[in-house]
């Protein structure tokens, strides 16, 4: 099938009204899809962003679809408690290699340096440092998870 025939075929099925056409001859497989007029195919995107103050208001949508959001932390009940929030955005990783051992536990007692996790970003794997000292409360995110910027990623006493 030559060039002229296909150009051809694409004309026919746009003047036929027909969605979808798949043709298939020997070592040829073409599918033309269409779209009908008065119907409307529309694909949408949710995209988190880390800030809505970022959003110029002219830029803004008429109508934005609510998004469930991370669940965060109680303010009454963890108010005592220090927030870790990712420095960058990337993949979430709890220890430094599949075979060895987590970085950190609920429970367990860290100091100002410490590594508390990686996050993998453009395949360069960051190293988290916590900057106080105290003792891990609660682990917000699961290992192997995506990040954004400034997500809480752990929850810390500092007493």
């Amino acid at each position: 099938m030559d060039l002229k025939e296909i150009q051809n075929l694409i004309k026919f099925v746009a003047n036929s009204g027909v969605a979808e056409v798949k043709l298939e001859m020997d070592d040829v497989k073409i599918t033309i899809r269409t779209t009908l007029e008065g119907s409307v195919t529309e694909t949408t995107y949710v995209q988190q962003l880390p800030s809505q103050n970022a959003l110029p208001q002219a830029a803004a949508p008429q109508q934005i679809a609510p998004v469930a959001a991370a669940p965060e932390a109680p303010v009454v009940e963890n108010a005592h408690y220090v927030t870790i929030k990712s420095p960058i955005i990337g993949t979430f990783y709890r220890k430094p290699a599949p075979d060895k051992p987590m970085f950190v536990e609920v429970g367990k007692s860290i100091a100002k340096g410490d590594v508390l996790c990686v996050i993998e970003a453009m395949k360069l794997f960051n190293e988290i440092e916590s900057e106080i000292s105290g003792k891990i409360v609660k682990i917000l995110v699961d290992d192997m998870s995506p990040v954004e910027f400034d997500q809480p990623l752990f929850l810390v006493d500092p007493s």
